[in-house]
C-alpha cells in the first residue's frame, strides 16, 4: 500500500521524469512510470508536471527569537551596535509568550517557501532568562510535522562581562539545546569566551557556532583564535563561524591564507548577506562596501559553507520573507555569479551544505525520508537565477504546503 505518488518530476542530473511512491514517511520507489495494483493508485498524487523536484531548503543561520519587532526596536544609526543596542532595550518585554507567536510567524512563512530545517540561534543572559529558549523549544515540539528545529543558544551580549550568563547557557543545554553560540567580539575577554565555550562544548559533547568579526578591520581579527582551539580541542568538523565581514576585504593571498586555515581547522563558514549588505559601511559616504565573505571562494576548496537569512523585521534586517531561494540569489548578485556552476553552487548552499551541517540527507532516493519540495524550474541553477518559488512540499510523507499556480485572466 501506497501513502503517496508524485508523478512526472525531474530529478537534478537525470535526462528523464520520474515517478516516486511513498510510503511510511519514506521514499520507496522511484521509476520513469510506476505501475501497481489497484490499491496503489487510489493513493493521493500530485502531478508535478515536469518540474523540478528536489530536497527542502535548509536554514542555517537565523533568529527565532527576536524576528518580527520593528514596531518596538528601531535602529536609529543603522549600524551594528545601533542594532545590538536597539533589541537589548526591547528584550525586556519580551515574554515566552511573544516569542513564542513571532517565532511562529517566521516559521510558517519558511515553511511555505520550502524550508524544512533550521538552526536557530537564541539568546541566553540574566536579563531575558531562559524565555527565548523555552518558547524555542515549544515551537520544536508543535511544528515538528513540518520542520526540524535545532537549538543553539549563545551570549549576544558577552559571557564574562555578562555574570551569571554561563550558568544559563548551561541549564539550557541541560535541558535540551542542541548546540552552543558564541560573540567574541561583544565579551570584554574575547579569547576568553573562545576557550570557555570550547570548554562547555567538549563538557556537553555539542557543535559550536559563532557570529564573528563583524567589520572590516583586516588588522585584527578573532577567527584565528577560534581555529587553533578547534584543533587544540579536536572539534574539527564541529565549528561553524558566521558573518566574519572581514573576510570580503582581504587582498587575495591573505584570502587564501585564511582559506588554508579555515579548511585545515575543519571550519565552516555561513554568510548573512541580507544583515551584512544592511549594517556594513555606514561610515562610507561613497564606494561603500558590501561586507559579504566570498563563500564561494571557500566552498571551492572544500570549506563547509551555507547561505542564510539571519534576521527578519527586526534592527539587524528590516526586511525578509524566509525564500532562501531570494537569499541564494541575493548572494549571487553581491558576488557576482552567472554561470550554471556557479548558481547550482549557491543552490547547494542553501540545501546540500546545510543540510549535512544539520547532519540530514539532501538526496533524493529509495529509502530516504520523503522530504521534498517541487520548485517550478528544470535546474537548480534556473531556481536562484529566477528567484524561483516552491509550488508543494512534503515532510516525511505528509504534505506541508502547496501554492496554487498564478493565473491570467486575458482578455
Amino acid at each position: 500500500m501506497l501513502d503517496y505518488l508524485v508523478r512526472n518530476a525531474c530529478l537534478s542530473g537525470e535526462n528523464a521524469l520520474v515517478d516516486l511512491a511513498v510510503a511510511d514517511g519514506k521514499i520507496v520507489e522511484i521509476a520513469q512510470s510506476i505501475m501497481g495494483d489497484a490499491p496503489s493508485f487510489d493513493a493521493p498524487s500530485f502531478d508535478a508536471a515536469g518540474q523540478l523536484l528536489s530536497c527542502g531548503f535548509v536554514e542555517s543561520h537565523i533568529h527565532l527569537d527576536k524576528a518580527c519587532i520593528l514596531d518596538r526596536a528601531k535602529n536609529e544609526t543603522g549600524t551594528l551596535q545601533g542594532a545590538i543596542s536597539a533589541v537589548a532595550n526591547a528584550k525586556s518585554g519580551f515574554t515566552e509568550d511573544d516569542i513564542y507567536a513571532r517565532g511562529a510567524r517566521v516559521i510558517e512563512k519558511a515553511i511555505t517557501e520550502g524550508t524544512n530545517a533550521v538552526r536557530t540561534h537564541v539568546e541566553i543572559d540574566p536579563g531575558i532568562g531562559l524565555a527565548g529558549f523555552n518558547a524555542i523549544k515549544r515551537l520544536k515540539a508543535d511544528y515538528t510535522w513540518a520542520m526540524d528545529i535545532e537549538i543553539c543558544v549563545f551570549p549576544q551580549e558577552g559571557l564574562f562581562n555578562y555574570p551569571g550568563t554561563e550558568e544559563l547557557l548551561r541549564k539550557a543545554l541541560d535541558s535540551g539545546a542542541d548546540l552552543l553560540g558564541g560573540c567574541p567580539y561583544m565579551d570584554t575577554d574575547p579569547h576568553g569566551q573562545i576557550l570557555r565555550l570550547f570548554e562547555m562544548a567538549r563538557d556537553y559533547d555539542v557543535d559550536l557556532d559563532f557570529h564573528l568579526d563583524f567589520d572590516l578591520d583586516a588588522s585584527w581579527r578573532h577567527l584565528d583564535e577560534v581555529a587553533k582551539q578547534s584543533i587544540a580541542f579536536g572539534w574539527q568538523g564541529r565549528v561553524m563561524i558566521g558573518h566574519v565581514t572581514k573576510l570580503s576585504v582581504l587582498p587575495k593571498p591573505e584570502l587564501e591564507h585564511t582559506i588554508a586555515i579555515m579548511r585545515d581547522a575543519g571550519i565552516g563558514l555561513t554568510v548573512l548577506p541580507a544583515t551584512d549588505l544592511f549594517l556594513t559601511g555606514r561610515d562610507h559616504d561613497h564606494s561603500v562596501p558590501c561586507g559579504v565573505a566570498p563563500a564561494h571562494k571557500f566552498a571551492a576548496h572544500g570549506v563547509c559553507c551555507t547561505i542564510a537569512t539571519n534576521n527578519v523585521l527586526n534592527p539587524f534586517t528590516p526586511y525578509g520573507d524566509c525564500s532562501l531561494s531570494r537569499m541564494a540569489n541575493l548572494y549571487a548578485n553581491v558576488s557576482q555569479l552567472a554561470t550554471e556552476a556557479e548558481l547550482e553552487n549557491c543552490f547547494a548552499m542553501v540545501s546540500d551544505a546545510p543540510a549535512k551541517l544539520l547532519g540530514r540527507s539532501s538526496k533524493i532516493a529509495v529509502g530516504e525520508a520523503a522530504s521534498f519540495i517541487v520548485l517550478p524550474a528544470q535546474s537548480r541553477a534556473q531556481v536562484v537565477s529566477e528567484i524561483s518559488r516552491p509550488i508543494w512540499g512534503m515532510k516525511d510523507g505528509r504534505v506541508t504546503f502547496e501554492h496554487p499556480a498564478a493565473r491570467l485572466f486575458r482578455p
